[in-house]
């Protein structure tokens, strides 16, 4: 490892460390800076330079391990047929305009599959 290397991880070890103080401080960042006597465009400039880092630092995702599960869903016909009769969800789950329900003969793998699937939702 090279100065300029070392001299990056230094500096972002401590504008991670100011971050979170910031951050665990309740106080908004315009008045946290001020108290500290920090410029507010430096603290965000820190900010975007460790979030940058965090990032690159992430494992890089690959199609062969991609942990959203693809779901075929079919599409029931309107008020005919077995679709119609289908028993009511033990469990739904709604975001937004999606809803997604689980009955009790899901399988373990499909419920924690879709819950995996889930954390990732934004």
């Amino acid at each position: 490892m090279n100065t300029r290397e070392v001299t990056d991880k230094y500096r972002l070890n401590q504008w991670t460390q100011i971050i979170s103080e910031c951050r665990s401080s309740g106080q908004t960042v315009a008045a946290w800076c001020a108290e500290h006597n920090i410029n507010q465009k430096r603290y965000y400039y820190w900010l975007k330079r460790v979030r940058t880092a965090a990032c690159e630092a992430l494992p890089a995702c690959s199609g062969e391990n991609n942990p959203i599960v693809p779901l075929n869903i079919p599409v029931p016909l309107s008020g005919t047929g077995p679709a119609s009769q289908k028993p009511s969800p033990d469990i739904i789950v709604r975001y937004g305009l999606v809803s997604l329900e689980i009955h009790n003969n899901a399988s373990l793998s499909v419920i924690e599959n879709t819950l995996r699937a889930l954390q990732h939702v934004r």
